[in-house]
Formats: C-alpha cells, structure tokens, sequence
C-alpha cells in the first residue's frame, strides 16, 4: 500500500466551500442505513454550529458542452452531507484529494464508517468482508486498518453466513448483536437455529437464555447418553407444544431429567396452570366402575364401609370386657 492510500486529512490541508449539488454519492459507501433520528439531530447541530469537520471528496473534470465542469465525488462525510442538505445549507467545506484510485476510495470510506460506532452489525461484516475481497489482505491486516482486533473481524464475519432474515433482524435491532452468538452455534442445525431464533423474537429471550438453549441443544451432539430415541423426541416435541416452551430431555445411565424453559415469574405461573388443567383432565378421562348386564346394582353409598382392623392391644383391653 502507498503512502497516498494511507493519507490522513490534516488542519493544513486547503479546505474549499462546495455547492452540495454538486457532490455525488460514494459508490462504495458501505453503510446503507441512516437513522432519520440521527440525521435530524446532527442538522440542528449544524444549524447552530455549522459542519465541524470538512467531508473528503475528489474531484474529476467532466466536458460540457460549454466547457470543463467539475464534479465531487464524496469519500468520506456522507452523514454530514445528508444532515447540511436538512439544514438547508447551500455549501459545505470539503478537503480535495487528488489521484486517489477507486480501491484508495473504497478503503477510505469503509474505515471511516467501521470507526463509527453506530454502524450496524450486518453493515460493518460486509464492510469488512468488501474490504477484504478487493485489497486481498488477512483478518490480521484489516483488524490493523481500523484499529481492533483479529478476533473481532473474524466475529464480525461470521454474521454473514446467518440467513438472510435474521441479517435483517439484526438490522432492524428485532434482535442485537449477542443473539447472533448462540445461533451462530446451531449453524449445523437449521431446523433448531430456525425454531431458537423465533422464541427469541416471540419471547423477547434475554442473551444468556438463548445461550444457555444453544449450549444445551449443542451439547446433545457431544454425549451420547443424551441421544434420544424417536418415542423421546416425540414426548419431547408433544410436551413442548402443550406448554409453549421449549422442553428437554435428558437421559443417561441411571435416567435422566426433564428441563422446562421459563423466562420470568409469570411464564412460570402459566407452566403450572397448563400443567394443572393437564392433570385435571386426565383425571375426568378416567373411567367409571364398570356395569355388568342381568345383575343387581347397588349404590356406592349402601355398600357397608369395611370395619376398622382391631389391634391386639384393643381385643385384649378390660373396657371391652363386661360381667
């Protein structure tokens, strides 16, 4: 890499005043979304105390017909310039780089936005897997470039071979970053993946439930005494729709156990009820005392109860002796 793609603007760089008109978008803005919230708060800052810092843009002479125009294409600041066009500016001061090539703008624009904390999850993994397609370079070398770690860029990655989706979900903040773990941990099992990542959503599961659901459906693959048989995961799969949570089975040498999910005080009540009106109704299944034809039926209540077992203590006592 060449000491111009590394260029950093300094507060001696020439800064001109440019009609936001003629700025045009980075093509390789890796962000793709903007918070109208954000954009709204950042116009009013900017009503009040203009832009702060200049946007970074190049510059390419296009012949009209009357001449050479020049055309600005925007690297880096698009949230300032979409906030000073809601503000009403006509101009904003810009920093002009020169001979940058298209990969130098790319770069500059994602390392700009991946050092922004509000980037989402979904945009930042494809920033960074863009990052690494085009340049050709390792986790390691793109951690350098925005300043974090390998592991992080390596996590950050990983979200991408979740569905389509559950990207989305992680975009639109149905779900956050830390539910992305323990369905990344069920990416071998769709099915159970697809059926954590609802009771995430319906449930509103904390990270540590969905962690600890993954953990426990993992663990399944590593001990053999938690296999089940086809009858188990059909208990299984009976009782959890009965009482709308997910339930396990666990057997090993000696048995095993059954695990009920519960999220908070009032789920735990509705498992007890549902559980109650279960055992009720298997007791109003139960059936009568059976009628045989061509005999007599007597009530249950002329029937004679059996007389109390006498001790030896009371058959030999003097109060049951009279002369």
């Amino acid at each position: 890499m060449n000491d111009d793609a590394r260029y950093i603007p300094t507060k001696y760089d020439s800064v001109f005043w440019i009609d936001v008109d003629r700025i045009i978008p980075n093509p390789y803005q890796p962000r793709k979304e903007f918070s109208e919230e954000g954009l709204k708060s950042l116009a009013e800052s900017i009503r009040q105390y203009g832009v702060l810092q200049p946007l970074v843009v190049s510059r390419t002479d296009v012949e009209k017909p009357d001449g050479l125009e020049s055309v600005y294409e925007l690297i880096a600041g698009e949230r300032r310039l979409r906030a000073s066009k809601l503000a009403g500016l006509k101009q904003v001061p810009v920093v002009i780089r020169q001979g940058d090539s298209n990969l130098t703008k790319l770069e500059l624009a994602i390392i700009e936005n991946l050092q922004r904390e509000d980037l989402n999850a979904i945009d930042r993994a494809k920033a960074l897997q863009k990052l690494i397609d085009e340049f050709g370079i390792s986790h390691a070398e793109t951690a350098a470039k925005i300043g974090k770690s390998r592991e992080y860029v390596s996590n950050s990655l990983r979200l991408l071979s979740l569905p389509e989706h559950m990207q989305t979900a992680i975009v639109n903040k149905e779900i956050n970053e830390g539910h992305a773990r323990p369905l990344l941990a069920l990416n071998s099992r769709p099915e159970e993946r697809e059926t954590l990542f609802k009771e995430i959503i319906l449930k509103k599961l904390p990270v540590r439930a969905a962690e600890r659901i993954a953990r426990s459906i993992a663990q399944e693959r590593v001990h053999k005494h938690h296999r089940k048989s086809l009858e188990m995961v059909e208990i299984e799969k009976a009782l959890t729709e009965t009482l709308g949570t997910r339930v396990i089975i666990e057997t090993n040498a000696e048995g095993g156990r059954l695990l009920i999910d519960f999220f908070s005080p009032d789920d735990l009540q509705q498992l007890v009820a549902a559980l109650a009106a279960e055992q009720k109704g298997k007791e109003a299944e139960t059936p009568a005392s059976p009628v045989f034809p061509n005999t007599t039926q007597l009530p249950d209540d002329l029937i004679a109860p059996a007389a109390p077992e006498e001790s030896d203590d009371e058959l030999y006592s003097v109060s049951n002796f009279s002369v």
